[in-house]
């Protein structure tokens, strides 16, 4: 499994961005896709998951009504759109995936840098 992300960058408050994750070397039915974020000097917090063939979103409460997660199930990309960026949304945003049952992530793109301005 290859997870590759894209689409961080430098953006002012207010601002939106879409982070794009591609998601490579298998079929992903029955699988949960996630973004995961990481502050400085802050531990790694968990930001969206949306499950692979149904669509089924869970957010984390700082991001809920900013952030969507969504899926294409054909191009196999998952997306991340966040609206209304603030500081404190600033960090390394990680793509992840894991097997449908699994406990937890088990497969880690690299990381896409979002920083927002005041």
């Amino acid at each position: 499994v290859q997870l590759q992300a894209s689409g961080g960058g430098l953006v002012q408050a207010g601002d939106s961005l879409r982070l794009s994750c591609a998601a490579s070397g298998r079929t992903f039915n029955n699988w949960m896709m996630g973004w995961f974020r990481q502050a400085p000097g802050k531990e790694q917090e968990f930001v969206a998951s949306v499950t692979w063939n149904l669509g089924t979103a869970r957010y984390a409460d700082s991001v809920k009504d900013r952030f969507t997660i969504s899926r294409d199930y054909y191009k196999n990309m998952v997306y991340l759109q966040m609206n209304d960026l603030n500081p404190e949304d600033t960090a390394v945003y990680y793509c992840a995936a894991k097997r449908g049952g699994a406990a937890s992530f088990g497969y880690w793109g690299q990381g896409t840098q979002v920083t927002v301005s005041s």
